[in-house]
């Protein structure tokens, strides 16, 4: 399936003011049967019609462009969703594990309820997804905790900071998250939709393809930005999902993307599908840069940007499964940011293979000073 940045650009009708009045004023003398002075009151009030037709004309452009995949946005790329049975992704909330201790332990079971909150600020708060019971004699519990506001305003939030009880419960002492909050995500934005949009006739097949599993995985959680698919043996299935900023995905993520690609409507029966984290392959930056002595004035600058260079460099490269380690793109970036001359010691040149990500590890980047042009 072709890409959208394939296709070219397009204009339903003309938005230039010097064209539209030129055809403007050619009509009216050619009605009138004379000619129009350049300070003619007519031409003057024909100017003024020309522009506002041209406002039309940009509106008349945004409009029609909204029935294309290419050009839509918000509500009007949600009504192109619906003609292929896409729908945007909503916004999740994060979760947290919390960790309810009872003091002194009860002779009787105590019950958690659903709903009972926590907060770490009294701004963002998670409420237990499912009432749970502590056992007559146990001191703790954990339970499964959601963010009351849906989005990434959840995530982040590390182990103890979630330690303010809400709603008071008696023999509770204290309250805290055990892990990390994560797994909130925003509504998925225009892009990847329009990208799910543009791959869901995939989906239709039942045959299994490619593109189509790639379609699905994504379905699964709007922060999956690439997937790979591989066959390494007739009628096996390995799905690799990547996170945006190139994460790896946890559990959560890959338990999700396999609920989706396992459902009986969309997998082939002879296909055994197993989603698993993309496989790393780790290499270091070490280079040496220079700094014509012409541009002394401006070396600090300079640094700056290389550093900014090499930071976009490592971030470009995990940013998509199967990119090659490539440091003729790294040697571009620093001399782009204004190096005179680049010295590579590492990374070497590694191809990557599809299900696999390249990831930094030690970045060393080293100014050798100033030299002659």
């Amino acid at each position: 399936m072709s890409s959208l940045s394939n296709l070219p650009q397009i204009e339903f009708v003309s938005t230039d003011v010097g064209e539209i009045e030129a055809n403007i004023i050619t009509v009216y003398e050619g009605i009138s049967g004379r000619k129009l002075a350049p300070g003619d009151p007519v031409r003057l009030f024909l100017q003024a019609i020309a522009a506002i037709i041209a406002q039309q004309r940009v509106l008349i452009n945004y409009a029609a462009k909204q029935n294309l995949l290419m050009y839509a946005e918000g509500a009007y790329l949600d009504h192109i969703g619906a003609l292929v049975r896409t729908e945007r992704l909503p916004a999740k909330a994060a979760q947290t594990t919390l960790r309810f201790t009872i003091s002194p332990p009860q002779p009787q079971a105590v019950i958690i309820p659903a709903g009972i909150r926590a907060t770490p600020d009294g701004q963002v708060f998670f409420a237990t997804v499912q009432a749970t019971t502590v056992p007559a004699g146990a001191t703790q519990i954990d339970v499964v905790a959601e963010c009351t506001t849906p989005g990434t305003i959840g995530n982040g939030w590390q182990v103890g900071q979630i330690n303010k009880l809400v709603d008071p419960l008696p023999w509770v002492q204290k309250v805290e998250n055990i892990t990390v909050s994560s797994g909130g995500v925003d509504e998925e934005d225009d892009d990847s939709y329009r990208e799910r949009i543009r791959q869901a006739p995939e989906s239709f097949s039942v045959a299994g393809p490619e593109e189509g599993y790639k379609y699905w995985a994504k379905s699964a959680h709007q922060s999956i930005i690439d997937v790979s698919v591989t066959s390494p043996a007739p009628g096996q299935i390995e799905i690799r999902p990547l996170l945006e900023n190139g994460q790896i995905p946890g559990q959560e993520i890959l338990d999700a993307v396999a609920g989706v690609c396992n459902d009986k409507r969309i997998r082939p029966l002879t296909d055994q599908v197993v989603v698993l984290a993309p496989e790393v392959v780790s290499y270091n930056i070490d280079l040496t840069y220079y700094i014509a002595q012409a541009n002394a004035a401006i070396a600090a600058s300079i640094q700056e940007a290389v550093n900014k260079a090499v930071e976009d460099y490592v971030a470009w490269q995990r940013a998509k499964l199967g990119r090659d380690i490539n440091p003729s793109e790294l040697i571009a970036r620093v001399m782009a940011a204004g190096a005179k001359r680049v010295n590579v010691i590492s990374p070497v040149f590694t191809s990557i293979a599809p299900h696999q990500i390249a990831i930094a590890g030690t970045v060393s980047v080293q100014y050798g000073g100033l030299e002659d042009d």
